[in-house]
């Protein structure tokens, strides 16, 4: 399905601000894009059930739940063959600490983002997922010194009309 097409200009705006602010009433939607709430609650489902709208979360600062590391890791597989990437990828999902997971082209094969206790509970990550995965070649990590900015949000922009 081609999701992009099947957004008008009501969808971008009613997006643009629930990827803000998802606990913003039908109502509150409603006013600020210029349609009903029943439109709106409408229009919000028929977007979650397009997959368009992936999920509703809540983002928790890693610092409050003790979480007060977060690394960038670049991976590289000493293959590339599809069950040893379909098994790293598996790994990394089932894993609480990665926060994203990218298969990804260049010099790496994943980039990771994930967070840690302490460099302790790094390490043992390190051991688990890298030292002693054989298809493992290499990784290199980088550590955040500062969250600078932090999203999912994709912006409702139409490029060709910018």
């Amino acid at each position: 399905m081609n999701r992009r097409a099947t957004l008008d200009n009501f969808d971008r705006k009613l997006l643009a601000l629930y990827q803000e602010n998802a606990r913003l009433t039908a109502d509150e939607l409603g006013e600020r894009v210029g349609l009903s709430a029943s439109a709106c609650h409408r229009r919000l489902k028929r977007l979650r059930g397009a997959g368009v709208i992936e999920a509703e979360i809540a983002v928790v600062s890693p610092e409050a739940a003790g979480r007060s590391l977060t690394m960038i890791v670049e991976v590289s597989l000493e293959r590339e063959h599809p069950h040893i990437v379909d098994a790293f990828k598996k790994s990394m999902r089932a894993t609480p600490e990665v926060m994203q997971c990218y298969y990804v082209t260049g010099d790496a094969d994943f980039i990771i983002i994930l967070t840690a206790r302490d460099m302790k509970s790094y390490e043992r990550f390190t051991q688990r997922f890298f030292f002693d995965n054989p298809q493992v070649q290499r990784f290199r990590t980088f550590v955040v010194m500062d969250r600078t900015k932090v999203g999912l949000g994709v912006p409702m922009d139409d490029d060709d009309q910018a």
